[in-house]
C-alpha cells in the first residue's frame, strides 16, 4: 500500500494492531486524510483493506532515532497528528514516542482503552506481574494461555499447570516461540481473537477452545477492550477460573487519554482542513498530549 507525495492529501500517523487499528484508519481515509500506519509484521498489515492513500510499515521501530527519522523524513512526512494506539503493554514505544513528539513538537494522540468491567460471578484473580503465577496453586488446572507468544515458555514454567495449552496469532515466530516452549502442536490454536459478544460467530473459536481442550482456567492480559471482555465473559459463563495480568502504569503521567469514541469523533467526523482538537488537551508545549 502506498500514497503519493505528490499532491497528497494532509496525513496522520497511526500506530496500532488489528484492534482500533482498522477501524481508525477507515474512518481516516474516509475523513479525507493520508494515513500511514506502524505494524510489526506484515501478517497484521492484512487487517486493513488497501486504500491509494494508506501507507504501510512493517517492523519494530528501533528506539528514537527511528522515531524521529520517521516523523521528520518519512514518506508521508511531515504529519500533521500521530495517534498512539499500540498495546498498553506497548510500554516501551509510547513512551519514546510521547519522548519524541514532545521534544520536535509534534502533535501526538495517545488512545485510552479503560480496564473491562468484572461481570457478576465471576471468579477473576488480577496479577501484578507474570511471576506472580508461581505462588498460585494450578497444578491441577488445565490452562489456557492468551498473552501471545512472547512470554509463554516464562508462564508454562511458573504456573506448574497440569496441561497447558495456548492461543496464539497465526504467524511463524508466534509458532516457533510456542514450540519453543514446549508445547506440542495439539497445545496449540493459531489465530486472531474474536470480536463478537459470546454466543457471536466472533467469540465462536475461542468457545470451542475451551471446550474441546476441557480448559479450567484462563491466562489473558488486562489489555481492555474486546479481547479481554471476550476471556471475561465466556469465563464468566462457563464456571472458569480468569488470570489477568494487571496492565503496566501509563507511560505518560498526567496526560490527556482519548478514548476509542473520542478519538473517532476527533479524527473521523472533521475534515483535515477543519480539525481544531480541544485546547484543553493541550500540554505547555502546546500539542495534544498521547
Amino acid at each position: 500500500m502506498a500514497a503519493s507525495r505528490a499532491g497528497r492529501r494532509p496525513s496522520i500517523w497511526l500506530l496500532s494492531g488489528t484492534g482500533e487499528g482498522p477501524l481508525l484508519a477507515s474512518r481516516l481515509l474516509a475523513s479525507g486524510w493520508s494515513v500511514q500506519i506502524s505494524l510489526v509484521n506484515e501478517d497484521a498489515l492484512r487487517a486493513y483493506a488497501p486504500h491509494p492513500h494508506l501507507l504501510g510499515r512493517v517492523g519494530a521501530l528501533a528506539g528514537p532515532e527511528a522515531i524521529e527519522s520517521e516523523l521528520l523524513g518519512g514518506t508521508l512526512a511531515p504529519f500533521r497528528w500521530v495517534i498512539d494506539a499500540s498495546h498498553p503493554f506497548a510500554t516501551a514505544i509510547s513512551a519514546d514516542l510521547a519522548a519524541v513528539c514532545a521534544r520536535i513538537g509534534q502533535p501526538l494522540l495517545r488512545l485510552w482503552r479503560p480496564p473491562v468491567p468484572q461481570p457478576p460471578g465471576s471468579r477473576l484473580t488480577l496479577l501484578d506481574q507474570l511471576q506472580d503465577l508461581a505462588d498460585l496453586d494450578l497444578g491441577a488446572e488445565r490452562l489456557l494461555l492468551a498473552i501471545g507468544a512472547r512470554h509463554l515458555a516464562k508462564a508454562v514454567a511458573l504456573a506448574g499447570a497440569r496441561a497447558s495449552f495456548a492461543r496464539i496469532l497465526p504467524t511463524p515466530s508466534s509458532l516457533r516461540l510456542a514450540l519453543g516452549a514446549g508445547l506440542p502442536a495439539e497445545a496449540l490454536a493459531c489465530h486472531r481473537p474474536g470480536s463478537g459478544p459470546p454466543g457471536a460467530e466472533g467469540c465462536s473459536i475461542e468457545r470451542a477452545l475451551l471446550e474441546q481442550w476441557r480448559i479450567t482456567a484462563v491466562l489473558c492480559r488486562q489489555s481492555g477492550g474486546a479481547t479481554e471482555r471476550l476471556w471475561q465473559e465466556l469465563c464468566a459463563e462457563l464456571g472458569l477460573s480468569l488470570l489477568v495480568l494487571k496492565r503496566p502504569e501509563e507511560p505518560l503521567s498526567g496526560a490527556r487519554l482519548w478514548s476509542l469514541e473520542e478519538l473517532l469523533d476527533q479524527v473521523g467526523g472533521i475534515s483535515p482542513g477543519a480539525w481544531s482538537p480541544d485546547p484543553a488537551a493541550r500540554p505547555a508545549g502546546g500539542a495534544p498530549a498521547g
